[in-house]
């Protein structure tokens, strides 16, 4: 169940932030751009954990704003160290939503099979 509010929470956050005319300026938005991925990453594991039966809102809470605001101070530090260090953040925050996208996969079809064998079983 909160799944589901974390997946309409996401859907209306960004049908929110396309409606309300709202801009960032073009400084802060490597920050931001960073921070939303952490934040993603975040949400994307929450529904994989919560599909295990391992969710837990502190962890969850913690990792969604922490991800987000250490990625962005990574990206700010980066810039001031003339450094590209946003890179980091892409390509572990990628990876992580990647293979919790293929965890989520897996495990529905996995289960999704398992059901159909339980039911043909008891025909």
């Amino acid at each position: 169940m909160i799944a589901i509010y974390m997946l309409v929470g996401v859907i209306a956050g960004a049908l929110l932030a396309l409606w309300l005319p709202i801009t960032i300026p073009a400084t802060w938005s490597p920050y931001v751009a960073i921070a939303l991925l952490g934040a993603l990453d975040s949400t994307i594991g929450g529904v994989t954990s919560h599909l295990r039966g391992r969710f837990q809102l502190k962890i969850f809470l913690s990792g969604f704003f922490g991800n987000a605001l250490l990625a962005g101070v990574i990206t700010w530090i980066g810039t001031r160290l003339d450094l590209d260090l946003f890179l980091a953040a892409v390509v572990v925050f990628g990876t992580r939503i990647f293979q919790n996208f293929a965890d989520m996969r897996s495990y529905l079809l996995t289960n999704r099979k398992k059901k159909c064998k339980i039911g043909k079983k008891n025909v």
